[in-house]
């Protein structure tokens, strides 16, 4: 009997530490490119410190069910309670205090409709064409936001198109920040604010 307690307990640490539950961050960042699980969720414990991903441009967008793979693999168990279907990860440095998560797709533009790429000026520059950005789509008092590919360059306050990772419609925005941009009537009022000036 004792010799298999020995076993089980040996076996216990040879494998993943099982730190349990974890809760998503409400707004997941990482400040060396280096995605870790602990960017990701609280609650990592002994597996915060396991690389996930890499981001190259100002944020990188995982899939959920493949998020919840990479924490299985390590002993973590998430959820997503909320179902949510991309979750993206931020530069530290430019990150917006707002959730980074992906619920639903914002309004996008008929075909007809696409406007023409931006060309920017590369200093003012805040999105670069094939960027990852965030498109946010805010009306009434409800945010909807979705990840898609920058089809151009643009700064602060231009509008240019991007193709939704999902759809692969594309949408058409004006950029708020880097890596980000709005749709629909924040878009209007983003760009009304900076004629104003």
């Amino acid at each position: 009997m004792r010799a298999l307690i020995l076993a089980a307990v040996a076996a216990l640490i040879a494998g993943p530490a099982l730190a349990g539950p974890v809760t998503l961050k409400v707004n997941p960042v990482d400040s060396d490119g280096r995605v870790t699980l602990g960017d990701l969720f609280d609650g990592a414990g002994a597996a915060s410190n396991v690389v996930v991903g890499q981001r190259a441009g100002p944020s990188i967008v995982f899939e959920a069910g493949q998020l919840q793979s990479l924490a299985r693999q390590s002993g973590l168990e998430w959820a997503n309670p909320t179902g949510l279907r991309r979750v993206v990860v931020r530069n530290a440095a430019v990150a917006p205090a707002t959730a980074s998560t992906d619920t639903a797709p914002a309004a996008e533009t008929p075909a007809a409709a696409r406007p023409v790429p931006v060309r920017a000026a590369y200093g003012d520059r805040v999105i670069s064409r094939n960027d990852i950005v965030e498109v946010a789509y805010e009306v009434g008092g409800v945010r909807l936001t979705i990840s898609g590919r920058a089809e151009g360059n643009a700064a602060v306050g231009q509008r240019l198109a991007i193709r939704n990772l999902q759809s692969n419609r594309v949408i058409d925005a004006v950029a708020t920040a880097p890596g980000q941009a709005a749709a629909g009537p924040a878009a209007r009022a983003s760009t009304q604010q900076l004629a104003a000036r």
